[in-house]
């Protein structure tokens, strides 16, 4: 075998080599690691190492939320959760410090604690079938050997014959039941024979002696990976604090307490409000806005104050929190960049300003914003030069008033003297430690609350000192979606999900822009990397990707996407610095959904203004993110809180790596506003192939000259330049939406008629008119002015259309998508998270109707997202990727864009999650969808998870009449279905199948009086008896009734005829049928009525079609059968519901064999013996003739043994 030795630091997830563990932390794991090496002792016994072992597990990391004990016959584990009956994550074999014969070396893993290892983890893995083991680890106290446990699924329970044995060991099925038999037969020369790599982390305690045990607190930083490795974090694979997939719960309540917001929950949902009255407190920023808006008189000064709401405090809330979010974005943007220039200058305390003696009320923050990030250090004012010369200029769009700031009011309107009681949960402290109360002006309370954490996540490893929890950019982004996202139908996509999607998609897009532009046919990225020659050539193919995420949220999706592009230059080595110089001595990866650089040691960078190398990286960083950001990204949305926040996270991926260019000042950050845009994205005036080449013509303007004024905008070096490329701009827009207007279909015709008309009217006639001609010229006149009065008003209609109000022009917006002649070219890829659940008015309703064709019935918003993205804004064979509901797969107002989808583009994935809850506020079950935009179905992958895929055809979904979507968990499991899917004879062609009877429905059927039934006849169900009353009365069955092979006596009868609900027709019911129950086990639950009882809707019915012979007994043998009960189960996705229901529809399309006669009569033999044995006896043992029956299922349909196996243990 190869043996595959990292150290400590290499095996960290390196995202979490970023975490800093703070200094009270360090200290318990240094006093008890020194307490576990003091207290060994060469004469006690392993137990008493082994108790040493979980003693300075549980003191350091474990208790209280993590069993640790001996588990039966294993040494030692670690559960994932509190209790013993949780599962297993880590196992441990501990042996004492002087057992050298049963220790594994680095060099020899061949020994009995290596065997005894893969022992206890198959009776983990194999017989208690848990998927949930993490690590394994072999130790003597000094040395430490760890393995992950996927390491030993690959090696051990994935082979086969190795399992074969194991459970022939574990039965008693070998010459000997001893573990050393097992260990010395079995695992030894199976271990011998390893030819692959085993990788496993190594570290002896003895090598860490000097920094455990002296006090030169620097040394500690040694410790740091040490820590880390035997943490839950680690061994257990849990979230880490600065996991940019977890919110840190107290900042986040804390922060909502101060702005004035609350979050309360709605069923499932979790929203974010407006404290109740009552409950307000007047010095939150939020109310303090709202007081000062209501008293100015400002939102009757709006433009358009109607968008804001319909009621005057609606407007108020909405108006105060869009500000809100203005401020509080630019002070945690203004935070992290203090942290960061404080780690820039070694912890320079100076550099910090967002404090009381700088700031010490509203207007100094007011003049921070705008009189010293907005302004060169020449042309600050006196009176700010001095209290900021270490604070930076920064030139970007967040520090200049926005346009609602102008028109209502700033930060330094609020007052300055208003306080807020501190939140119960407060991270405060007082002198004694205690927890702090009390009354706080809102600024001390901001700025107190903000300093009480850790900003600076990007950096070196080391230990934050003052035991502060760390925030991450990331986080920030989350907990700006979950307050944002309340109204519109957004939800914040964990990191995993838009880490995984950017990967998968994004490097498609690359390959096929290579392709496209080169003339080349490579499939991956290591063909594309084997054929790339010139890499400042290669850099421009990868700068011209377009992406956009439409319903852009906080722009999650767009930071994972910058993040993945730099990595996708990584690993074509065309990362270089502005000199064309390779960075070829670092790695740049992304992990846990965060951009990490290190270098050849596994060292993370660390900017060091002072040095050459760490200048010529940090810029590199910085202007590959500026570009691809400028170039490559584009977002929509139609909230403007929104669109501020996705700008902020976009900033703020450029200032984790913003660099000094001299001494004194950072590199200016780019007006990157302008590629994220506020609107509908849904609603356009204009169609995206609305001719603009008589705009152009007529224009003094190109196509270029408007992409050289975007850019000039982003880079503009004044507030003039800035300016005035921003009428530009607006005169550019202006002129194309006229010109187009002018060209638009209704507006030629209208000029048509009102010419025609005109000289019908204006002008003279050369000869008098006949009395018919007259006539006939007065119709034409009358026609022809009903006909432009009607265009009149369509066109003002659609000008003055309420839903008209937010639209997004595609057409123009974006020059980067457009071709010199003007012509639309689209986006190379559309990636995101579009809203789900958004109660549409009846306007939206009709008018996505009429502008998408899938659209049908109670529409969901994110099909037309779907239909948007393919029909309309993506180029042709470029990529889409939505994370969305599942219910599209099978819902049936879902079937328009089932079909659009299947019949008209290329699905490349599709992953069903399921029951497994991505989206943490939103009950709801998602699945990925990937397309990619050309004609022809061709096999997919697909998956109930993202780690279990397979390739699957979909051409199967086009021969399901309604197009639904279904796929199971596994190859394995996908095999056994298309087995019995292969069969093109369904239920229903050789049963006539129909639902029971459903007897009442108020408003329908007939009373005794003759009138439709009422609430009263219903609620005394007036045509049930308990005795038989008349002909007309017939035993009823209820499912309660029917069990496999067997009915229970009914005490009920019915009434049966027309007058019912839905009686259904006689033949269901007077002849031998099969009854089958709608809520099934893990088996179908039927059987066979031969006494004409009426079978009520809890019951299906299947009868022999008349005139055809058909067998009862052999068809309800295989309903019966375990095959069929896990074909249910696994096709239609019902197995995680309490009570699954089949549909009848379900029923009747069940594929189903014919037995031939040989096969038929074994079935039917066995089937009557059950009948008739339960019929005497209900308690009769059929176990052994349904196994029978269950077997000749099996070969019927062809199954290997490992099939059969499957189906038996699921």
């Amino acid at each position: 075998m190869e043996i595959n030795r990292l150290k400590p630091r290499k095996a960290l997830n390196k995202a979490f080599l970023k975490v800093k563990p703070n200094r009270t932390e360090i200290e318990g794991f240094k006093t008890n690691l020194i307490q576990l090496l003091d207290r060994t002792n060469d004469t006690e016994s392993e137990e008493f190492h082994k108790n040493l072992v979980i003693d300075f597990l549980k003191k350091t990391y474990y208790d209280p939320n993590h069993f640790i004990n001996t588990k039966g016959r294993n040494d030692l584990v670690i559960h994932n959760g509190d209790k013993a009956k949780s599962t297993v994550g880590v196992i441990i074999e501990a042996k004492k410090p002087t057992n050298k014969s049963e220790m594994v070396t680095t060099d020899k893993l061949n020994a009995k604690a290596f065997q005894e290892l893969v022992l206890y983890y198959l009776r983990e893995r194999i017989t208690q079938n848990n998927l949930e083991t993490k690590h394994l680890i072999i130790t003597n106290i000094n040395e430490w050997f760890i393995f992950d446990a996927t390491t030993f699924d690959r090696l051990f329970a994935q082979n086969k014959k190795l399992v074969k044995q194991f459970k022939d060991f574990e039965g008693g099925r070998l010459a000997d039941t001893k573990t050393d038999f097992f260990y010395k037969q079995i695992a030894e020369p199976f271990i011998a024979e390893i030819k692959t790599e085993i990788e496993f982390t190594y570290f002896n305690i003895q090598d860490y002696q000097k920094p455990l045990r002296n006090h030169d607190k620097a040394d500690d930083n040694k410790l740091i990976a040490l820590f880390k490795l035997l943490s839950p974090e680690h061994l257990l694979k849990l979230p880490f604090t600065n996991d940019s997939n977890s919110l840190d719960k107290r900042f986040y309540s804390e922060l909502l307490h101060i702005i004035g917001l609350t979050e309360t929950k709605e069923g499932s949902k979790k929203l974010i409000e407006r404290n109740k009255a009552g409950e307000r407190h007047t010095g939150t920023i939020l109310e303090d806005a709202i007081i000062q808006l209501d008293s100015l008189d400002k939102i009757s000064r709006l433009e358009r104050p109607s968008q804001y709401g319909s009621t005057q405090q609606e407007k108020l809330f909405n108006v105060g929190l869009e500000l809100s979010i203005t401020w509080i974005n630019r002070i945690l943007f203004l935070k992290l960049m203090e942290a960061q220039l404080i780690t820039y200058h070694k912890g320079d305390k100076s550099y910090s300003f967002l404090n009381l003696d700088k700031i010490k009320n509203y207007d100094d923050l007011n003049s921070l914003f705008f009189q010293v990030l907005a302004r060169k250090y020449d042309e600050r004012n006196e009176d700010v030069i001095k209290v900021f010369e270490k604070v930076p200029y920064l030139n970007s769009s967040l520090f200049e008033p926005t346009e609602i700031e102008q028109d209502t009011i700033f930060i330094s309107n609020l007052r300055d003297d208003k306080t807020i009681p501190i939140i119960s949960s407060t991270v405060l402290k007082n002198e004694q430690g205690k927890k702090r109360t009390g009354s706080l002006t809102t600024l001390q309370y901001l700025f107190e609350f903000l300093n009480a954490y850790d900003f600076s996540s990007e950096g070196s490893e080391e230990i934050q000192e003052e035991n502060k929890s760390l925030i991450n950019a990331s986080v920030l982004g989350l907990i700006f979606e979950k307050i944002n996202g309340y109204k519109d139908g957004s939800f914040f996509t964990p990191g995993f999900i838009t880490m995984y999607m950017c990967r998968e998609t994004i490097r498609k897009a690359v390959v096929q822009k290579f392709n496209e532009t080169k003339n080349w046919k490579c499939k991956d990225l290591d063909e594309l990397y084997n054929k790339i020659e010139d890499a400042k050539e290669a850099n421009e193919i990868v700068n011209s990707l377009k992406i956009c995420d439409p319903a852009v949220g906080s722009g999650h999706f767009l930071v994972s996407a910058l993040n993945e592009m730099i990595a996708v230059k990584n690993d074509l080595k065309i990362l270089q610095d502005r000199d064309g110089k390779r960075l070829k001595e670092y790695q740049v990866e992304v992990v846990n959904d965060e951009l990490i650089v290190t270098d050849e040691e596994g060292e993370l960078f660390d900017y060091n203004p002072k040095s050459k190398e760490s200048q010529r990286i940090q810029e590199t960083l910085f202007h590959e993110k500026q570009t691809i950001i400028e170039n490559c990204l584009f977002g929509v949305d139609i909230n403007p809180n929104s669109v501020k926040i996705c700008r902020l996270r976009l900033w703020i991926e450029l200032l984790k790596n913003a660099y000094y260019k001299n001494a004194t000042e950072l590199e200016t950050l780019p007006n990157i506003d302008i590629n994220i845009k506020c609107g509908n994205s849904l609603v356009s005036r204009f169609d995206i192939d609305a001719d603009l080449k008589q705009a152009l013509k007529k224009s003094k303007w190109s196509i270029d000259s408007y992409r050289v004024a975007v850019d000039t905008y982003r880079n503009a070096e004044s507030k003039e330049q800035k300016r005035e490329m921003e009428r530009l701009i607006a005169d550019i827009k202006s002129d194309f939406r006229s010109e187009i207007s002018l060209n638009d279909p209704k507006v030629k015709r209208l000029r048509k008629l009102s010419g025609e008309l005109f000289q019908m009217t204006q002008q003279q006639q050369l000869f008098e008119m006949s009395k018919k001609e007259k006539a006939a010229w007065n119709k034409k006149v009358a026609k022809l002015t009903q006909d432009t009065k009607k265009l009149e008003a369509e066109i003002e209609e659609i000008k003055a259309n309420k839903i008209f109000e937010n639209a997004f022009e595609w057409r123009f917006e974006f020059p980067e998508v457009l071709n010199d002649e003007g012509d639309f070219v689209g986006f190379d890829l559309i990636i995101g998270n579009p809203p789900y659940g958004v109660k549409l008015t009846e306007l939206e309703i009709h008018f996505y109707r009429d502008k998408y064709e899938s659209i049908i019935g109670h529409a969901e918003i994110y099909y037309v997202f779907i239909e948007l993205a393919l029909s309309q804004i993506l180029k042709d064979k470029a990529h889409l990727s939505y994370i969305i509901p599942n219910a599209w797969l099978s819902n049936k107002y879902a079937r328009g864009i089932r079909e659009l989808i299947l019949k008209n583009f290329k699905p490349l994935e599709i992953i069903n999650f399921n029951q497994k809850v991505v989206f943490e506020d939103a009950q709801v079950e998602t699945c990925i969808l990937s397309i990619e935009k050309t004609k022809g179905l061709k096999p997919i992958t697909v998956g109930q998870d993202l780690d279990v895929k397979f390739t699957f055809d979909p051409e199967i979904w086009l021969n399901d009449d309604n197009l639904i979507i279904n796929f199971s968990e596994s190859p394995e499991i996908q095999s056994i279905l298309s087995k019995i899917n292969n069969n093109p004879k369904k239920l229903h062609d050789i049963l006539d199948i129909s639902n029971g009877c459903k007897p009442y429905q108020a408003g329908y059927g007939k009373n005794l009086s003759g009138q439709p039934l009422s609430k009263d006849d219903v609620k005394n169900r007036i045509y049930h008896s308990q005795t038989k009353e008349g002909h007309n009365f017939y035993c009823e069955l209820k499912g309660k009734h029917v069990k496999p092979y067997s009915i229970s006596k009914s005490t009920d009868f019915i009434n049966w005829g027309d007058w019912l609900m839905s009686p259904k027709d006689s033949h269901y019911y007077f002849q031998p049928k099969i009854v089958i129950r709608q809520i099934i086990g893990k088996k179908f639950i039927c059987s066979i009525d031969k006494s004409n009882s009426i079978a009520d809707q809890s019951l299906y019915v299947a009868v022999p079609y008349k005139g055809k012979e058909v067998g009862l007994e052999s068809i309800l043998a295989i309903l019966n059968s375990k095959l069929y009960g896990f074909y249910f189960r696994k096709f239609y996705s019902e197995e995680d519901d309490l009570f699954p229901k089949i549909k009848v529809n379900e029923l009747k399309r069940l594929p189903f064999k014919l037995p031939n006669n040989e096969t038929e009569k074994k079935l039917a033999d066995s089937a009557m013996e059950i009948l008739e044995g339960k019929e005497k006896n209900p308690n009769f043992d059929s176990t052994d003739i349904e196994n029978n029956i269950d077997q000749l299922v099996y070969k019927l349909y062809d199954l290997t043994e490992e099939e059969i196996e499957i189906i038996e243990n699921n």
